[in-house]
């Protein structure tokens, strides 16, 4: 006999932590496994960006996440000896105008807490060996330290268990992409010198990056390219001495390295799969794509990944949206995919430009372009994913007279969140309506399982905008705003049987 489940989730890094975080605080049952004994103790992905930070609000517990990293306020790039441009992230619209920097394996364990808190436990040592996907539900098989083998039949089945996923095996998807061919270096350790931890520092060497990422009192993260492998196997490891000669060569000078915690080197693999979804079975964070380091964006895209599809797959769960809804998580976040990942490439293949004319190029165009305040704004806003929407998704809709103007947030935007008060908190998702003062009651009594009854300010007395419980633009409306609002929840809504 198959042991019943609704949601079965395989992985439990921050990708899966976060979805059944999310999906417990909904009031769904859901089994978290890892094949691993525990947590991480490796620094990982470093920073929780401005996005992340939002919707980690909306979720609970945004405060311990603050208390535990340090807010940088910009990034600053230089050559050794002049600073080249900075982009600061002081001006940007959000409540967390800063990227917290804070060690993977701390934010995977503030992350283990708050399930915990919710009454989820993630079983470590359990490995999934294979399962049957069928129009009804998931079977699958797990086996733990012990050998023994269980039966496990859920309604859903999630992988997020990471590039060599086991749910994306078995769904037989293609891992399209490619292994950059050069060799880079990573090291954690403690350094003095550097001044004050307020930017994430970038130098544009001649020969090549180097990166400082703070991570906590005196402690950082140091990054530097090596150039290209020529065919050869992945160097070793590399020293404390040769880390030092790197940050000698291409650092500010005066910088001295001490107590490595982590030393490591690796190359840049870039692949993503196409669809994100097969029926019941759904893929997120590293399992979906993978891509370069710069930007620091694959921890909080992952994270995304399973806010998005928790509200979704809550309300189908809870009978409360047809099973339909569940299609547009693919669709958005699969596009989010591949820009991130053109978006990381670039950023790459910038920074590792070696042809000396090339670099001088670069350099004078950046001194211009980064002061410019349009394109600082662009950067920061790309860097800290708020530019993130959904503009081509069918949850994404807009009236013929709805109001338009460049001030108003438009179909599958991001809609500017209030500090404290975030659309989506609470034990149910449930759309937010910012319109005329009765549009939210009437709404929410025709569909009180889909529609939150508060009301919220518009933009513009003209208009109504629907806002899905992740806190993007689902609707926007004009005037006569009542019969595409109702159309346009009637679509979601469950259909109701005889």
């Amino acid at each position: 006999m198959a042991n019943p489940v609704g949601v079965l989730i395989v992985g439990a890094g921050p990708v899966g932590l976060t979805l059944a975080a999310e999906l417990t605080r909904y009031g769904i049952p859901v089994r978290i496994v890892d094949k691993a004994a525990t947590r991480t103790d490796k620094s990982k992905a470093l920073v929780l960006w401005s996005r992340s930070l939002e919707l980690l609000e909306r979720a609970g517990g945004v405060d311990r996440f603050l208390a535990a990293g340090i807010k940088a306020r910009g990034v600053r790039i230089s050559n050794g000896r002049q600073t080249i441009g900075e982009v600061g992230f002081d001006q940007i619209e959000s409540p967390y105008p800063f990227a917290l920097m804070i060690p993977q394996n701390e934010t995977e364990r503030l992350l283990e807490t708050r399930l915990e808190e919710l009454g989820c436990r993630v079983e470590r040592q359990v490995e999934l060996l294979r399962f049957e996907a069928r129009a009804d539900g998931i079977t699958a098989t797990l086996r733990d330290a012990a050998g023994r083998e269980e039966t496990v039949a859920a309604d859903w089945l999630i992988g997020c268990d990471g590039a060599h996923s086991a749910v994306r095996h078995g769904l037989g998807f293609d891992f399209a992409g490619s292994t950059q061919p050069s060799d880079w270096v990573l090291a954690d350790m403690r350094l003095d010198g550097l001044g004050v931890p307020d930017k994430l520092d970038i130098f544009w060497h001649r020969d090549g990056i180097l990166a400082f990422f703070p991570i906590g009192g005196d402690r950082y993260r140091v990054v530097a390219d090596l150039g290209p492998a020529d065919g050869r196997e992945q160097r070793p490891s590399p020293t404390l001495a040769e880390v030092q000669a790197l940050v000698d060569q291409r650092g500010p000078g005066g910088v001295r390295l001490r107590d490595p915690i982590w030393l490591s080197s690796f190359r840049i693999n870039e692949r993503k799969v196409r669809d994100y979804s097969a029926g019941r079975v759904f893929l997120a964070g590293d399992a979906a794509h993978i891509h370069s380091p710069a930007g620091g964006q694959g921890m909080n895209t992952g994270m995304q990944d399973a806010f998005n599809l928790a509200w979704k797959l809550a309300l189908v769960a809870k009978g409360a949206a047809r099973a339909s809804l569940l299609d547009s998580y693919s669709v958005e976040r699969s596009a989010v995919g591949d820009r991130v990942l053109r978006t990381a490439g670039r950023m790459t293949d910038v920074a590792i430009l070696r042809n000396p004319v090339a670099q001088a190029v670069r350099n004078a165009a950046a001194r211009i372009v980064l002061g410019l305040s349009q394109v600082q704004r662009r950067m920061s806003d790309t860097l800290t994913e708020l530019e993130i929407a959904y503009p081509d998704s069918l949850l994404s809709v807009t009236t013929t007279q709805a109001p338009h103007g460049h001030a108003l947030p438009a179909a599958g935007e991001r809609w500017l969140p209030v500090a404290g008060d975030p659309i989506g908190s609470g034990a149910a998702p449930r759309f937010a309506v910012a319109g005329p003062g009765d549009a939210a009651a009437l709404l929410s009594a025709i569909f009180p399982d889909l529609v939150d009854t508060r009301a919220r300010p518009a933009p513009s007395e003209d208009g109504l905008w629907l806002i899905r419980p992740d806190g993007y633009v689902g609707l926007v409306a004009g005037p006569d705003w009542q019969v595409p609002a109702e159309r346009y929840l009637a679509a979601i809504a469950a259909e109701i049987g005889p």
